[in-house]
């Protein structure tokens, strides 16, 4: 009889084990219940996509007079002049010889340009899906010398819509706004493609006398942080979302398509730092060997989440900000510190929290990096193990989008227009002249 005993009392805890289980089972199944109930509201607006013939958007180069900075894009320096550009519309020249006083000369007209690099008095530019060589060596007769066809087809893939031949997207119209109640739980995204239009979640930006006459036959401009247009000796390097072309400029005023380099998904920004290239992209920063000019070559890359990424580097060290945002698909804000004396080892050395970075630049060992809303901030970047304790100096209630230090004088773009400072003393750096944004109420 011990043994039936034994087995009952067995059977009795296993009862019980099964008894708990089941409750813990019923709980879990009430508390998901309570989740699945939660409701939310999400407002979308949904954009049609406009179209124009490629015939209509070349018949729109034009020079015309200077006029207000509206939406600044990037920015670009060649000699002591300044090229802003007018996102989606064109690029302002202006005269910086005086940065306590920079004039605004002349505005070129350029339907769906965004970026731009320049040399020896001629400008390059994008214009929807073609390159633009343009002559501004003479500002009272500014030419377009010649367009590249074709060569950006990416611009006419936009969130899932292609545009046929012969046309190209040129912008985006609102048709309506729409409240959808949906699970809390439900990350449905900021984009939904419907039928021909598409649906953006509320808060998505779908759209970035006394003067000198010439250009003077300067050496290769200076780009930010965010460009995606760069040149390296007679080479013009452009980049789109998964590849980068190379133009020979030994003629500057005949630009000539040549190799195009397949670099994966999700390219954003290119860096050149002596024979090497750095490509920023949503997931990470790679390397390339630029030794054969015509040929990059990969040697390495640094990954992370998925973020918008620019990047500047020294010698020793790639500083790279990632950042949240509606166009970035991340929730990261953060500058990373990577060693890259081995190029094909780079590691991560240190990560910084910030507050929403976006385009920077380096002068020897000061870092400027822009906050977008925040503004801007300046760091003694001596020792990568302590950028954070070593502030300068933070610029609050403005706007900052990317910048290019030069010579003791930074310039900073960004929503609230063009700041320029001057930096020689770097513990008193002093505003020097502003070029604002006007908008019309």
């Amino acid at each position: 009889m011990k043994p039936k005993k034994k087995f009952l009392k067995t059977t009795e805890v296993l009862i019980r084990i099964l008894f708990i289980v089941a409750i813990v089972f019923f709980v879990m199944l009430s508390l998901q219940s309570c989740v699945d109930n939660c409701q939310t509201t999400t407002t979308y607006t949904y954009f049609e996509p406009v179209y124009q013939t490629t015939e209509e958007i070349r018949q729109q180069f034009e020079i015309q007079d200077p006029r207000d900075l509206v939406s600044p894009g990037k920015i670009y320096m060649l000699g002591d002049f300044l090229f802003i550009n007018e996102r989606g519309e064109g690029i302002h020249i202006i005269d910086n010889s005086i940065p306590s006083n920079p004039m605004k000369l002349k505005f070129i007209n350029i339907p769906g340009n965004f970026d731009m690099a320049a040399k020896g008095g001629f400008l390059y530019a994008d214009n929807y899906i073609d390159l633009l060589a343009i002559d501004i060596r003479d500002l009272s007769n500014i030419q377009l010398v010649k367009r590249v066809e074709n060569v950006f087809p990416m611009y006419n893939n936009q969130f899932g819509f292609w545009a046929d031949d012969g046309m190209v997207i040129t912008g985006w119209e609102e048709k309506q706004t729409v409240a959808v109640n949906q699970d809390c739980d439900n990350n449905a995204g900021e984009i939904w493609l419907f039928n021909d239009m598409i649906a953006l979640r509320e808060g998505f930006d779908i759209a970035a006398s006394a003067a000198p006459q010439s250009v003077p036959n300067s050496p290769i401009g200076i780009g930010g942080s965010m460009a995606r247009f760069a040149i390296y000796t007679d080479l013009l390097y452009t980049i789109d979302d998964y590849q980068m072309t190379v133009f020979n400029i030994d003629n500057l005023y005949d630009p000539l398509p040549g190799n195009v380099i397949n670099m994966g998904w999700g390219i954003e920004t290119i860096f050149p730092y002596k024979d090497k290239l750095f490509i920023g992209a949503q997931n990470g920063m790679h390397i390339y060997d630029n030794a054969i000019p015509t040929e990059p070559v990969y040697i390495s890359s640094f990954l992370h989440v998925t973020t918008c990424d620019p990047v500047v580097v020294n010698d020793q060290y790639a500083y790279v900000t990632l950042r949240s945002g509606n166009a970035c698909n991340g929730f990261t804000n953060q500058l990373d510190v990577i060693n890259i004396e081995d190029l094909n080892n780079p590691y991560l050395v240190k990560s910084y929290s910030m507050q929403n970075p976006h385009g920077l630049g380096l002068d020897g060992q000061t870092l400027f990096i822009t906050e977008g809303e925040f503004g801007l901030k300046v760091f003694d970047a001596t020792d990568p193990n302590t950028i954070d304790d070593n502030l300068i100096k933070q610029f609050q209630d403005i706007h900052g989008y990317d910048v290019i230090p030069n010579n003791g004088v930074l310039m900073m773009i960004g929503d609230d227009g063009l700041y320029q400072y001057d930096y020689r003393d770097i513990e008193n750096i002093e505003l020097l002249s502003v070029i604002p944004v006007i908008k019309d109420l």
